[in-house]
Parts: structure tokens; sequence; C-alpha cells
């Protein structure tokens, strides 16, 4: 039986142009090819949760737009519970424009829309869903009062909060205090600390005073160099494995959304670490958001066809 897991937070619909590079400020670039694909980081962690395994209920607002239409068939394709998926009458659904470069690399602009309305009392008409969850997964891209207020209904009810702290910006202890497991990039982890984490010993400085905050555990994402995890107990770096990347849009959504489901299933930390590493190491290598997303059966056969 899948484990239960409550996603809340954003959805988009990505607007993706590639090019030879970024375009530097002030400056038109032609000839690149134009897509477009779901998105937004809550949607991206769900998606990403529900097929490496997981059984999903997703939280958030979309627009009784086109775009919504769109956003909800694809979350009942990939058997999302959308119970608490509400639609908002006056807002459109969320947009984000993507530029990624030949080497994978973007540059993202996010238009919120209805994710700005997604509210308390929307957090509070989810409560029977977060309170028997295995797991609660958090982002930024909806108003902090709103994440703040589902954490702690998830604390008091005794159910893991994993917050991934993006976009970046500062958090107040109250919030830290009911996370149980904070997954930064290094720029929100030095958004965080005022640490600048450019390699492993500034990752762990970072982590111990994130510890320090409240936090349970750490899991930094460092890109290509793998994550680095700190919990009292332990502080150490789990690689991750080697591809050719195409597009790193959503890599850190999809490591969430695997690392919620490797977590609700009881592994040890490191294990639920590598998986979720294989899972984005397999993202990288497609492009789009949602669509990068790989199943359970992918993820294992990278990890050479054991549990981690």
């Amino acid at each position: 039986m899948p484990s239960s897991l409550v996603v809340l937070g954003s959805s988009n619909t990505d607007m993706i142009i590639q090019l030879e590079r970024l375009p530097r400020p002030g400056e038109t670039l032609l000839g690149g090819n134009f897509t477009t694909a779901a998105g937004g980081k809550g949607a991206n962690q769900a998606v990403a949760a529900a097929r490496a395994g997981g059984a999903v209920t997703f939280v958030a607002r979309i627009g009784r737009d086109i775009f919504g239409d769109q956003a909800l068939a694809g979350f009942q394709r990939d058997r999302l519970n959308t119970d608490y998926v509400f639609r908002d009458p006056t807002a459109p659904s969320g947009v984000a424009l993507i530029f990624v470069a030949r080497d994978g690399s973007n540059s993202i602009a996010v238009a919120g829309g209805a994710n700005a309305r997604l509210s308390p009392a929307d957090v509070r008409k989810a409560k029977p869903a977060i309170t028997r969850a295995a797991a609660l997964v958090l982002q930024l891209e909806t108003p902090l009062a709103t994440v703040q207020a589902a954490a702690q209904l998830a604390a008091r009810a005794g159910v893991p909060v994993i917050l991934n702290p993006a976009p970046a910006q500062a958090l107040p202890d109250t919030l830290l205090q009911a996370v149980h497991l904070l997954t930064p990039n290094e720029t929100e982890a030095e958004t965080l600390t005022g640490v600048k984490v450019t390699d492993d010993a500034s990752a762990a400085r970072a982590a111990r005073q994130l510890l320090a905050r409240g936090v349970r555990g750490v899991i930094l994402t460092l890109g290509a160099r793998g994550a680095w995890v700190t919990t009292p107990e332990l502080s150490r770096r789990v690689p991750t494995f080697r591809v050719k990347p195409v597009d790193t849009t959503a890599a850190g959504d999809v490591f969430n959304g695997a690392l919620a489901v490797a977590f609700s299933e009881g592994r040890p930390l490191l294990e639920c670490v590598r998986f979720a590493n294989a899972a984005a190491a397999l993202s990288v290598t497609r492009l789009g958001a949602q669509p990068s997303a790989p199943t359970r059966p992918q993820i294992e056969r990278l990890l050479g066809g054991t549990r981690g």
C-alpha cells in the first residue's frame, strides 16, 4: 500500500524557450524552440512523489481558466487526490516563463496568480488529509502564513513536515521549529544562515546553524555534487549519479517528491537521499518540469535494482 503524503503548494503552467545561452539584461535572442509544460513547485513535487510510488493528496489553488483545466487533468492522470485543489473564481492560474540554455542552466520568472490566494482557511479545509498523512511537503511559492498554518497543524498532529525553502527567503524560527526535514539548495541555505556554501565544510556549517534554529534534519542539495545530510547524529555528503544534463528545471522538486516517498516508507535517511538523488539525476536528462519526473521502476533501475 503506498504511503499517504500531502503536498501543499503552487501550480503553474511553464512556458519554455530553449536557447544556446541565457540572454543578458536588455538582450533579445532569436531562434529558440518553444514548448509548454505543467509546473509549479508544489505540483512538481506532488507529481514526482506520485510517480515515485506515493499516494498523494495535493492542496492548491488554480484559476477557472484553460491553464487550470489542463493542470487538473494532469493531476488526475497522475492519480493525485484533488479533493483540495480549489478553483479560484477571480485569480488566473499561475504561469512561469523559463529560458533553458544548451548546457541545461535556466532562468525563471513566475506570475503566481491563484497561488497567492491559497489561504490558512484552505489549510483548515484540508485538515482531515494533513493530520492523517505520513508526511506533509511544503515550499514557498504560496503565502508564508499559509505555509506556517499547514506546518503547525501537521506538527501538532505528529505528522513530519518536509519544507523545501524555495524560492529563497528569510524564515521565522517558529516555522523552522515545526520542520522535520529542511531541504535548501546552496542559495537558500545562504539566505537562511549567511553562510556562503562552496564546499563540504561550508555546507556543514550552514546545516549546523539550521539545526540550532530548531529543524530536526537538514538535506542541503548541491547539484551535481549530491546532497549534504546533517542531523544531530550524522553529517556527510551523499554523492549523486553522473548524467548528461539537458534541463535542470524542477530537479530540486523531483528530489523533494522522491525524498518524501522514501521517508514516508520508513527508510533510513541516507537511503532516502540516495533514492531522491537518483530521481533528480533522471529528471535533468529530460526537458520540462513535471514531464521530467521519473517513475518508480525507472528510479529503481538507476539504483541498480536495489532499494537504495
